[in-house]
């Protein structure tokens, strides 16, 4: 039978119930040695979801004509949005687009037309047509390549624009994508246009992750049938110029949002996305001083005008 002195038992009572307390207080009340346990479990709630299945090569096909064919609703007038009457204008005209606006270039066309009308008149005459395309930016390289192009022209294809892609990308300052667009919509020569917008749309919708125009181009003409090429090209441009901004894509207000993979990297809002709106989209004129008559926006402002 073991001994004690009266009060000794309450003090080992109180010193051990004090001891295992310890560590739950420090525990409950050390707010730094709480919060990683806090982040990681917010970091678990947070976790995205398992990638949806990739989508198959036939499957992205299908979409792609989809796309298309929604696209042909949407811009039954879609159109070059350079001002042109002939094969010659629209040739000078696309030289002319690098760098700046189809607006600011048909703003400057018609002087530059009224002065000089054919290659002949073009070959020779660099400071005066410096002046006139000079809103158009980078105007003395313009100038050298349009006074080579019409001399080639007038030398070598007796004053006319050739309608073969081999001869065209042999001008001066003409590459495939300008090639294509004289041939799509002088010509009637089926072609796909890749600029700015039509490469970085069709990167948007996966249908390739290509950066060279050129492979773009190869890889878009392998889902598309031939006779859809131009006015395909049109309706991209189209939508990549009022709806699907670089910097902001309106999603919003996107009438493909249900196909876009990328749907959500711009403003969702509908109210917000109706604002991003340009042109004949948003209520406002389009690029052209002389639009198609299907075109249901106002015409752009002359030079000084607006």
């Amino acid at each position: 039978m073991s001994s004690s002195t009266p009060g000794t038992t309450g003090k080992k009572t109180k010193a051990a119930t004090e001891a295992k307390a310890a560590p739950r207080k420090a525990a409950s009340g050390d707010s730094k040695a709480s919060a990683p346990r806090k982040a990681a479990t917010g970091a678990r709630a947070a976790a995205p979801r398992k990638a949806p299945k990739a989508e198959s090569h036939l499957a992205m096909v299908r979409r792609a004509r989809r796309i298309n064919r929604e696209l042909a609703e949407v811009y039954p007038y879609a159109h070059p949005e350079l001002d042109f009457r002939n094969p010659f204008e629209l040739l000078v005209a696309t030289v002319l687009s690098a760098q700046t606006t189809d607006l600011r270039v048909n703003q400057t066309t018609p002087a530059l037309f009224a002065a000089y009308p054919t290659p002949e008149d073009m070959a020779a005459v660099p400071e005066e047509m410096e002046e006139i395309i000079r809103p158009t930016g980078f105007f003395r390289a313009k100038t050298k390549s349009l006074m080579g192009l019409s001399a080639a022209l007038r030398d070598e294809f007796g004053g006319e624009v050739p309608g073969r892609l081999e001869d065209l990308v042999k001008l001066p300052g003409v590459g495939r994508k300008t090639a294509n667009v004289v041939l799509g919509n002088a010509f009637g020569v089926p072609g796909i246009t890749v600029d700015t917008h039509f490469g970085r749309l069709v990167r948007r919708w996966k249908w390739t992750d290509e950066e060279d125009p050129v492979k773009v181009e190869a890889v878009v003409a392998g889902i598309f049938p031939k006779s859809e090429w131009t006015m395909l090209s049109h309706r991209v441009v189209f939508h990549g110029r009022r709806i699907c901004h670089a910097r902001k894509p309106a999603c919003g207000a996107c009438p493909i949002a249900p196909l876009c993979p990328s749907y959500g990297e711009g403003e969702t809002d509908p109210e917000k996305a109706r604002k991003l709106l340009k042109y004949e989209m948003g209520g406002y004129p389009g690029q052209r001083l002389s639009p198609p008559a299907d075109y249901p926006g106002k015409p752009a402002p002359a030079l000084g005008n607006g």
